[in-house]
């Protein structure tokens, strides 16, 4: 029978929605009604009512009721479920008639309108006489209706008409035809849905009223059947609770039915229905546990009722879409916001199908073997057709079309139960069964790549490629094992890859492609390979036939027919001229030749030749021979020395298991010098000219998809048993190391490059180093060049301070370079040294490193061939830079007290400290003063450092007196000038430049005093003798200035003068005071106080003056006189 008959039905599938009939409506002809009906089934929002609309004339004739039935003494039921009788009641039976009328209220033919609505309601009653389906009227009209209560005209006429048309207040509906049409119809939709669930309420009371009257012995097909019905009119009420409690209601009866091979199939199909209700409704309701659970019990109930043993291919073919089905319903759950996970996901449920229909194959292969030699020997289809039902269909679900409603154990009639059998089996031998397994397959593949389940997506794709080449799709078949092979050679499962590679091989034969043919062969060859020795040999032979250019034999286990015509594509294979040549890159396979290659060293100089080795392997079980060997490299001009080849008997022959080397050398170009030479493929010729030819192509230096992994197990091999590896006297191949790349590098020079300085370096000096070059050559060293300075790739600030130049006489400026490039150094011969001084100058401190790069072409042979190589050698040094001094400024006044403000026009003292901090000698040289705000006290400023050697850690000082003029504009502060030091190595020459340091003096802060006091006294006094002092007091200011002097008394001296006196100074006038000190105590003593106050300037603090003032003297002891006596007594 047709893969159809499994199909759930639609009815059975889709969601269950209450059915109410639309009639009156002309949607053709009529814009308004058009417009109503758009309304209802146009764009439906998933927030309305589950309703399913459809327009029906209003004299349609719905199906007929049957009579009810009174009693079930005598009733034997045929069956357990009609097969229309869902589809009846979702689209045929309505559970509401809406009858749409267009009338308004105040209408001048109200009475023959009145009448003709009420006509037309009882065509409509007529024709579902029996059926409890509710009637409605929908009056359309054109005004809007006033609110309920207001318009008395329209009440009364309303309930005229639903007296007249025998209808409920709660059935007449008005509908406004204005522009908020869509909020009135939702507002009917609601209405009408609550007709709806009355209807099917009583609907649901109507078959529970039957059970009183069964019985357990001859009505158990009615218990389910009324369960069944009562369950899918609650889903139709949309009350989805009770619906499934019915259905596992049902369920549980279901299974309690007597079981016998002649109502087998009908059990089992109506399990599966309402098993596949349950598991939609789990699933609703968000309960998948449930669901899954569900599922579970129903496969273990219905796995072992297989039925007629000769249509045992029906049970898999009924279990197969049991899980195909809840796959389906899985996955639909997932769309709408249910998740999965690795383990439990629609996928298993799709591949355990798959499994179900591969059982289904087998048994239909196995159970119409016979039916095909029964055709044979009849030569025609059983006649009458016993699955023939002229039409009509079955009238319950799961029977048998020759026996419809016979529930006795045995057939009525075994001729035509030995004749349907046969039927259904000539059918199944129809059924395209790779097709459907293929499907499901894909299905499962699907989900298993959305949950990252790769091994068992790659295991289903083997699957669905075997099934294809079952189904003689050899090129879909090819393309699945071809994709899933990369797989398993990754992941080294080698038997399965043999399995799979052999199903390819036959693929590759049965369609006679060539390429694919020799890839296969050559891959059952290799290692990977698990195949037996002699199995082995009749692929070599085959594959010796195809270089050959002839038919290899066919696969063994392959379709007869298929062979022949494989046969005849071969032959026109063959006969085709130009398709001789064959290129197959071997990289992701693992063919039955190795191959490995490696430059002997990973850098060779360019007067060197550079050696390659390729080694070769045969996996196979018979020598194979070969007859070019080419290495291609990334400057092509190389190839041609890397190029092996034999002809006619002298052949190259690879034994089986032994490894065999070829090497390869050539001169590299002078302009590599610096470049990375690498192999981009290796390729080895099979075949011959006489025959086909194949050319084998590894990109690199060989490997294949094995290779990686063999190298890190046989490392650590190595490590754990070195010593038996190096007793070995073979090559071991798996020890074998690839080298893709070399890089050709210059020449070892042959000269020596001295450097020769005194570091560190000191900050902006011109630091000199010498540079000796000796050449060591046999011949002349040509086109000699320095390049020296500032190593490239260091911090940028560097590049900006660091000067290099090669004139030492003066000091270079910012202009000059870091690097001095290709400086021409001329020629030397052989033996010939040559110095240079390079000088350095840095502003900065800290390390730098500088390149010395000399650089020199020399002439010389490599192999018989002249070439000229450019070589160099590279000298760094690295130069700490230091700073030479430290210079510290301070100003002091006159009394060498530190100074925070300087007075104008007062005498100053700028102090400068010179400390060493080189470790080397200095020569300060002179030193000198710029100034911008101040002037010298003195006449001439001299400088005081003149040709002073500073050692390291010295320190040389200067002394300048200062004033600041009077004209001076007073700000807060101003700056002052520079300090200039001249200075170089002492070591250094007498003509080498000086090296000038300035250093900026620190601002000052100026300030005005109205009044100058200084004081004239001798530099010591002595006890007892008299002290004159003499103050001069200056008035700086335009204006009179009045003073006032007091001198406190002291206890180290008497004084004479006025203690207290107050005077008058005029304008830049000066006053002098004379005082006589007499000191009375010896020592350093604290002179008398003078105490000055300006009442005309009460804003200036006097303290100020004070330190004008000398504050202390030293008192010398007073002398004694010496008599004759005392010398006499010395």
């Amino acid at each position: 029978m047709a893969g159809s008959q499994w199909e759930l039905p639609p009815e059975l599938c889709c969601r269950p929605m209450a059915f109410v009939a639309l009639t009156g409506l002309d949607v053709v002809y009529n814009a308004v009604h058009r417009a109503i009906w758009d309304a209802f089934c146009a764009n439906r929002r998933a927030d309305r009512v589950p309703i399913s609309f459809k327009v029906l004339p209003g004299d349609h004739e719905y199906p007929k009721c049957r009579t009810k039935r009174t009693s079930y003494e005598w009733y034997i039921p045929k069956g357990i479920l009609k097969t229309g009788w869902m589809n009846k009641h979702l689209n045929l039976v309505p559970a509401l008639v809406v009858l749409f009328y267009e009338l308004d209220w105040d209408d001048p033919q109200w009475k023959e309108k009145q009448s003709e609505c009420a006509t037309k309601v009882e065509i409509v009653r007529t024709s579902l006489q029996g059926r409890n389906t509710k009637v409605a009227v929908v009056l359309i009209q054109k005004k809007t209706p006033l609110p309920p209560g207001e318009d008395l005209v329209a009440s009364e006429r309303a309930q005229a008409l639903c007296h007249s048309c025998d209808l409920s207040g709660k059935s007449l509906f008005v509908l406004p035809h204005t522009d908020h049409l869509v909020g009135y119809i939702i507002r009917l939709e609601n209405a009408f849905y609550e007709h709806a669930q009355t209807y099917y309420y009583t609907e649901i009371r109507r078959v529970k009223s039957h059970k009183e009257f069964l019985n357990k012995t001859t009505h158990q097909l009615l218990f389910v059947r009324h369960q069944f019905k009562i369950a899918f009119f609650s889903e139709l009420k949309q009350d989805t609770q009770n619906a499934l409690k019915y259905y596992r209601t049902a369920y549980s009866l279901v299974h309690e039915l007597r079981a016998h091979e002649t109502n087998m199939l009908e059990i089992k199909t109506m399990a599966g229905f309402i098993n596949y209700k349950i598991c939609r409704l789990c699933f609703q309701h968000n309960t998948p546990l449930d669901a899954i659970a569900q599922f579970r019990k129903h496969i273990d109930l219905c796995k072992k009722k297989i039925g007629s043993a000769e249509l045992a291919f029906e049970h898999s073919a009924w279990m197969s879409k049991q899980f195909q089905s809840f796959g389906e319903l899985f996955d639909e759950a997932i769309k709408l916001g249910l998740t999965a996970i690795q383990t439990q996901n629609p996928g298993f449920y799709y591949q355990q199908a798959a499994c179900y229909s591969q059982d289904r194959k087998q048994l239909a292969l196995q159970l119409c073997q016979e039916v095909s030699n029964y055709i044979t020997y009849k030569t025609h289809y059983p006649s009458p057709d016993p699955l023939d039902t002229q039409g009509a269909g079955l009238d319950f679900y799961g029977q048998r079309p020759w026996r419809q409603g016979q529930q006795s154990i045995d057939p009525p009639d075994a001729e035509k139960e030995k004749t349907g059998i046969l039927a259904l089996q000539i059918k199944e031998r129809d059924v395209p069964h790779s097709e459907l397994i293929i499907a499901l397959l894909s299905n499962a593949v699907a989900q298993f790549k959305k949950y990252k389940c790769p091994r068992m997506k790659s295991h289903l794709m083997v699957q669905m490629g075997e099934e294809y080449y079952h189904a003689k799709d050899y090129t879909k078949a090819l393309k699945l094992l071809d994709y899933v092979m990369c797989d398993y050679r990754t992941e080294r499962w080698w038997g399965l890859l043999t399995a799979i590679l052999t199903t390819a091989l036959r693929c590759a034969y049965l369609m006679a492609s060539i390429k694919d043919y020799v890839i296969y062969c050559m891959e059952l060859l290799g290692r990977a390979s698990t195949l037996k020795e002699e199995q082995k040999s009749r692929i070599e032979k085959n594959l010796i036939k195809v270089l050959t250019n002839e038919v290899p034999d066919a696969e063994p286990e392959c379709d007869p027919s298929s062979v022949s015509a494989a046969r005849s594509l071969w032959n026109d294979r063959m006969a085709l001229a130009g398709s001789n040549e064959l290129t197959i890159e071997v990289q992701d396979y693992i063919p039955f030749i190795q191959c490995k290659a490696k430059f002997q060293s990973p850098s060779f100089h360019v007067d060197q030749p550079v050696q390659l080795q390729v080694f070769l392997r045969a996996d196979c079980p018979h020598p194979v021979s070969f007859g070019k060997l080419a290495v291609s490299l990334s400057n092509q001009e190389y190839n041609q020395w890397c190029v092996a080849e034999w002809s006619g008997q002298e052949a190259m022959s690879l034994l089986p298991g032994k490894t065999t080397c070829y090497n390869f050398s050539f001169v590299a170009k002078t302009e590599d010098v610096g470049k990375k030479i690498e192999m981009t493929g290796i390729e080895v010729m099979l075949g011959g000219d006489s025959g086909r030819c194949v050319f084998v192509s590894w990109r690199g230096a060989g490997g294949d998809a094995a290779s990686a992994h063999e190298a890190l197990q046989a490392s650590r091999c190595s490590r754990r048993w070195g010593r038996n590896i190096e007793a070995r006297q073979e090559l071991d191949w798996d020890s074998l190391t690839m080298q893709h790349s070399t890089m050709i590098i210059s020449r070892v020079p042959k000269i020596s490059v001295q450097l020769s300085h005194q570091p560190p370096a000191l900050t902006n000096e011109m630091y000199c180093i010498k540079l000796t070059v000796q050449s060591q050559e046999e011949a002349m060293a040509k086109d000699v060049k320095l390049t020296a300075g500032l190593k490239p790739g260091q911090d940028a600030n560097l590049g900006q301070t660091t000067h290099v130049t090669l004139d030492g006489s003066k000091v270079c400026d910012d202009s000059a370079p870091s690097l001095l490039p290709d400086v021409p150094l001329g020629e030397l011969k052989p033996g010939e040294k040559l110095e240079k001084c390079v000088y350095v100058k840095c502003v900065s401190t800290g390390p730098r490193v500088f390149l010395f790069h000399v650089a020199y072409s020399i002439d010389t042979t490599v192999e018989g061939r002249q070439i000229m190589c450019k070589c160099h050698k590279d000298e760094t040094v690295t130069i700490e830079t230091l700073v030479p001094f430290e210079v510290s400024v301070k100003f002091v006044s006159t009394k060498f007290e530190p100074l925070d403000r300087v007075s104008v026009d007062i005498p100053f003292l700028l102090m400068t400290d010179i400390l060493s901090s080189s470790p080397w000698p200095l020569l300060l040289t002179s030193s000198s003063l710029q100034l911008l705000t101040v002037t010298s006290n003195t006449p001439q400023l001299q400088s005081q450092l003149q040709e002073v050697v500073l050692q390291t850690g010295e320190c040389a000082s200067e002394c300048f007196c200062l004033r600041c003029p009077p004209q001076t504009n007073i700000n807060n502060t101003v700056a002052t000038g520079q300090y200039l030091l001249s200075w170089r190595r002492n070591s250094s020459s007498p003509d080498s430049p000086l090296i000038q340091t300035i250093v900026s003096l620190p601002h000052v802060v100026l300030e005005m005093v109205p009044l100058y006091i200084h004081a004239d006294l001798p530099s010591f006094g002595r006890v007892r003798e008299s002290l004159p002092v003499r103050y001069h007091i200056e008035n700086r200011t335009a204006l009179v200035q009045e003073v006032e002097m007091a001198v406190e008394p002291s206890d180290a001296f008497m004084f004479s003068g006025l203690k207290q006196v107050r005077l008058r100074i005029l304008p830049s006038s000066e006053q002098e005071m004379l005082y006589n000190y007499y000191p009375l105590m010896a020592g350093y003593q604290t002179l008398p106080q003078l105490n000055i106050s300006l009442p005309r300037c009460p804003t200036f603090s006097t303290q100020a003056l004070k330190r004008f003032l000398p504050q202390r003297i030293f008192v010398k002891p007073q002398g004694r006189q010496l008599d004759d006596a005392s010398i006499a007594a010395a």
